[in-house]
């Protein structure tokens, strides 16, 4: 279904453009992500009986046939980046059962150096043989590439999958209750041919509570990354409410700087949170952006700090949305001093809707929220723990599920 909507902002008019329908081939919790370069925009989710892919080469005004990636088994939680020179990098997590028999949970990551017509090749990266048969644990990859090429992969890891115990939810995802969680980064510096064995990122390795960690490139080519860290208690594994962390390095993950709590005064995560709670954005100046919800009784609310000097110190959060439900939110820089930031949430009586505003961080809120999904998505059909946002030049183009469908749009709101 193709609906052009217009709304207008309180500093001029807001443009956004044809919804239009990115897959053909859907699914539940599809979790899409996106990357833009230039004329291409590229988007991958889980569905198509493994990852499915669809690029636009219009800027998002249309997209082409439903593809996936060249692997099998079994596939979830899918990352886009694209390098300097155009090659595009899908990352996923994969689940296998080694011929010794222990199962395997890494990521791999598919390349394609003709735009996204095609992959190359895929490689799976390299992981500590597990201890015994129930394997290593592993979920959510996130991905940059730097300035020089070089490929940098962050997931979710646990040396032993026995050790982790989930809680999942009707009608949402899984969150976990305890377990031996580490945030940890692999990188690829031959355009992905080759791997470095994980290395954590989180302090207390293998009991660093942490997982959700997005990855940024600053502009001088150091790393940032934001993750969620849970209290663990080393007799039970018992995982406590959690707090968004900032850590960064400068020699392309060797060493990290000591985490620092992105704001805890804005409460904290629950544990019944099955939803990635957590975005990293950078502009052109430096200027790091995070966002995450945190939850407190019934209500829900999403937060926004920045940081003007690599992370060492942030300002007071700023209160995006709040409500009954649950809030997915996610950043992209517009410009110095200049973003989008966005936010899924489950409307009472309604279903699932994908909001976006602008925010000129002198000046505050350019204009009102605006939905930007064209229709609600269903109440029993959970889209995903993530969704695509990106920008190009003063336009955010945005990417979600509903209803077991992907769709995207362009949007441009005021500036100021």
């Amino acid at each position: 279904m193709l609906v052009l909507l217009f709304g207008v902002g309180l500093a001029g008019a807001a443009r956004t453009a044809k919804v239009v329908l990115v897959s053909r081939c859907g699914g539940v919790n599809a979790e899409v992500e996106q990357a833009v370069d230039g004329r291409y925009v590229y988007e991958a989710w889980i569905g198509c009986l493994g990852i499915g892919f669809a690029r636009s080469t219009d800027g998002g005004r249309t997209f082409g046939a439903t593809k996936h990636v060249p692997d099998t088994g079994h596939l979830w939680d899918p990352a886009v980046a694209v390098a300097p020179d155009g090659t595009v990098y899908v990352a996923y997590m994969i689940g296998s059962r080694l011929a010794t028999g222990e199962a395997e949970m890494t990521p791999a990551v598919a390349v394609s150096v003709n735009h996204g017509r095609s992959f190359a090749r895929v490689s799976h990266l390299p992981v500590a043989t597990p201890p015994d048969s129930t394997g290593n644990w592993g979920d959510r990859d996130f991905m940059a590439v730097g300035p020089d090429g070089t490929v940098y992969v962050t997931w979710d890891y646990g040396p032993s999958a026995a050790e982790v115990s989930v809680q999942c939810y009707p009608g949402g995802s899984c969150a976990f209750s305890g377990g031996d969680f580490n945030a940890v980064l692999q990188k690829s510096t031959d355009g992905g041919k080759t791997w470095t064995m994980p290395k954590p990122i989180s302090t207390g390795y293998p009991l660093g509570g942490a997982y959700a960690a997005p990855i940024v490139v600053e502009p001088d080519g150091t790393l940032g990354v934001l993750y969620l860290g849970h209290p663990t208690d080393p007799s039970t594994l018992a995982v406590g409410p959690g707090t968004q962390y900032f850590t960064r390095s400068s020699d392309g993950g060797a060493t990290w700087s000591d985490p620092v709590a992105v704001d805890p005064g804005a409460g904290t995560v629950a544990l019944t949170t099955w939803w990635i709670d957590g975005s990293l954005a950078v502009d052109s100046a430096g200027t790091l952006y995070a966002t995450w919800d945190t939850q407190a009784g019934k209500s829900d609310t999403a937060w926004l700090a920045t940081s003007t000097d690599g992370g060492q110190t942030w300002s007071a959060p700023r209160r995006m949305t709040s409500g009954s439900t649950e809030r997915l939110p996610e950043v992209a820089a517009a410009g110095p001093g200049n973003i989008y930031v966005g936010w899924q949430t489950r409307v009472p009586h309604r279903g699932y809707a994908t909001y976006l505003r602008r925010l000129a961080v002198a000046n505050g809120w350019t204009g009102p929220a605006k939905r930007i999904s064209h229709k609600y998505g269903s109440k029993t059909i959970w889209p995903g723990d993530t969704f695509g946002l990106s920008t190009t030049g003063s336009s955010a183009i945005v990417s979600w599920g509903s209803s077991a469908e992907i769709y995207a749009t362009r949007a441009r709101l005021p500036s100021k």
